[in-house]
């Protein structure tokens, strides 16, 4: 009719991270524009990682201004592939996602240089060239700097999930949207607490603890210490498959604080991971990112990531002698997953004698290393021949830089009041639809655990 206003109704489509934990992809189309949310990998399986070169189910050159919520490849794997197929807009992130996504995407593009399953047009897509377009269009906010694009307001709260991780939120005709990312395992020894939200519309959020809850962190400690207690009275080695992102620097700064505590006995403890080294560094430049105790900590002229018996081995070679180095050790190393890294070797090596240990400390995706292993088979496939798995297997689920169910549950509290949907997502099935189920019966909220690909319709008016 004449004289009515036209419809403020914005379209969100699931490209991605809807049936699994990773590969988060986020379509937003309003107002003759597209805004991607993340764009990250399938990470797990060979059919999901097949899955990660197929064709965007959007055309990636249409798509105006991409958001980065945090650097995990999950969440960045697929931007140099996005670039590649078309995509000359704008990525925007927090200041240390952008430094930290840097060094990730380089670490994926030798991981891809190197692998026999890699065809010549994934490495063209890692190429250089690519990622050097990638980060000539990337810009960066700070936490609750506003960013107005069009009639949307674009700005980033603190999720605690990693250093840098933001939830995005967007304001348009007075309604607030919000993509969480993933929300941190608050508190965290490093990281402010999750920032608290308010009048929140539309919730789009992780789930990939849905369906359980963690051990206290107290308790966390207390495992690790006796980790660390038990491998030194059997004389072996302690191996700790580690994501190079967050959780290597969390490691680091709690044995750190068992250390000089004078909490564990004395042993070589050794730091792994290139990837890993590289980032603590990146950590010790932003520290301003830190929660008041850590802060405190360096403050008072602690090395919070250094302390005596440590060594990072940065170089291959430094890498092969760790086997020389007698036990008791402790070899911290990726990836976290024990889908690739020197893990491996150290794996093969260390899990035949059962003096050892291996200590697993997040999530371990479906069909991963660390899931059959997490599983109890006795006998693993490791660089394409079987090795026996009898050293010690100890899981500590504390260490996972998410949210479990029940904080996931209080995290939606706070705007039960105002939220019209919940969206579920980043998860796997069993995990989203549990959650979704709790938030419905517990707050009485609506709910929602999308499939891939579903395109649903925002009212915003």
């Amino acid at each position: 009719m004449i004289g009515m206003e036209p419809s403020k109704t914005l379209k969100l489509t699931f490209a991605g991270g809807t049936g699994s934990v990773t590969g988060a992809n986020f379509l937003l189309e309003g107002e003759g524009m597209k805004f991607l949310i993340d764009c990250g990998l399938e990470q797990g399986s060979k059919i999901a990682e097949q899955k990660n070169w197929e064709t965007f189910v959007y055309d990636p050159a249409s798509i105006d201004v991409l958001f980065i919520t945090h650097a995990h490849q999950d969440h960045i794997g697929r931007i140099p592939k996005l670039v590649h197929d078309g995509f000359k807009g704008v990525i925007y992130s927090t200041i240390p996602t952008k430094e930290i996504t840097e060094l990730m995407l380089a670490d994926t593009a030798n991981i891809l240089s190197h692998a026999h399953s890699a065809t010549d047009l994934v490495r063209e897509m890692y190429s250089e060239k690519v990622l050097a377009q990638v980060m000539h269009m990337w810009k960066v906010i700070d936490y609750h700097q506003d960013l107005p694009i069009g009639p949307f307001i674009f700005r980033y709260r603190d999720a605690g999930h990693i250093l840098g991780s933001g939830m995005l939120e967007i304001v348009y005709n007075n309604k607030k949207i919000v993509f969480t990312g993933d929300l941190g395992n608050s508190p965290s020894p490093l990281l402010p607490d999750t920032e608290m939200l308010k009048n929140v519309d539309y919730l789009i959020m992780e789930s990939v603890y849905g369906d359980r809850n963690h051990i206290a962190r107290n308790e966390r400690r207390v495992r690790l210490e006796e980790a660390i207690e038990d491998n030194y009275k059997r004389q072996g080695t302690l191996i700790i498959p580690t994501f190079s992102l967050e959780r290597g620097q969390e490691l680091l700064f709690e044995i750190n604080e068992l250390v000089e505590n004078d909490r564990i006995p004395k042993m070589p403890v050794f730091f792994d991971s290139p990837l890993a080294i590289r980032l603590t560094k990146v950590y010790g430049k932003y520290t301003r990112y830190f929660n008041d105790f850590a802060r405190k900590q360096i403050g008072d002229g602690d090395d919070i990531f250094n302390f005596p018996g440590l060594r990072s081995t940065l170089l291959t070679e430094e890498s092969k002698e760790i086997l020389k180095i007698p036990n008791p050790k402790i070899v911290i190393a990726g990836s976290g997953m024990s889908n690739g890294g020197r893990i491996l070797h150290h794996e093969e090596h260390y899990l035949p004698d059962p003096r050892n240990t291996l200590l697993l400390t997040g999530y371990q995706s479906q069909g991963t290393l660390g899931r059959h292993i997490q599983d109890g088979e006795k006998v693993v496939q490791i660089n394409h021949h079987p090795v026996d798995v009898r050293a010690k297997i100890v899981f500590i689920d504390g260490y996972s830089g998410h949210k479990d169910s029940d904080h996931l549950v209080e995290f939606v509290e706070q705007i039960a009041d105002t939220v019209k949907k919940v969206f579920v997502v980043m998860g796997e099935p069993k995990s989203s639809l549990f959650l979704t189920q709790r938030l419905r019966d517990s707050l009485g909220i609506n709910a929602y655990a999308p499939e891939e690909n579903d395109v649903v319709e925002l009212d915003c008016n």
